[in-house]
């Protein structure tokens, strides 16, 4: 896999985990910090996982793949920070 694009999987994975790790520290007086910080996080989690399994990081270089997890870190993003 080129060496780019698995840096940048893993940092938008990283990026996630961190969003989702600040909003459960900063809303926790909320109800529901746990689901919604969950949320953010284990996808991220996931992502990050996937790109240190050799066969699922090859999987992770098709055109539609990059498309389909830049779209739903771009709304996990947006989720966090309208919420």
């Amino acid at each position: 896999m080129k060496s780019n694009l698995l840096n940048n999987y893993r940092m938008g994975s990283y990026l996630l985990v961190a969003i989702g790790l600040i909003n459960l520290r900063y809303q926790s007086g909320q109800s529901g910090v746990v689901q919604h910080s969950l949320t953010i996080i284990i996808p991220g989690a996931l992502l990050l996982l996937a790109t240190w399994i050799p066969t699922l990081a090859k999987r992770l270089e098709s055109k539609a793949i990059q498309a389909v997890s830049m779209v739903l870190a771009l709304l996990l993003i947006v989720y966090a920070v309208i919420n």
